[in-house]
């Protein structure tokens, strides 16, 4: 499996393009991260770069504790039966300050995305 670690910082607003090979199939995809301070959490949104397509909308960032939390779950065939892969957050500090990034706690965490995660039976 391979996963890239989305380059994010502390801006509240980030928007990147990423050519990705997805489960055997390539995607050029531009993601937008933003911090929303009313909740405190930040949100991802990803489009397929090539047809402007809206594949994620505003998915908050929510830590993996334990088991793999796959926030792209319940998008699986969203990309015409190809599949976005898998989305998920971990720790990058023993103990972050916060359960789940918030806005002076991004850095705590990283956020990977890549080939759907398939566990061992």
């Amino acid at each position: 499996m391979d996963y890239v670690i989305l380059p994010l910082t502390t801006d509240p607003r980030q928007v990147f393009t990423l050519d990705m090979t997805i489960d055997g199939a390539p995607l050029q995809a531009r993601v937008e991260v933003r911090y929303f301070p009313a909740p405190d959490k930040w949100m991802v949104s990803i489009w397929d770069h090539s047809s402007g397509e809206l594949l994620v909308n505003m998915i908050p960032l929510v830590c993996s504790y334990g088991l793999v939390n796959d926030l792209l779950l319940p998008f699986r065939y969203k990309r015409g039966g190809k599949g976005l892969g898998t989305l998920f957050v971990l720790r990058s500090v023993d103990a972050p300050d916060t359960d789940n990034p918030a806005k002076e706690t991004l850095s705590q965490f990283n956020v990977l995305w890549g080939d759907t995660y398939v566990p061992d039976p």
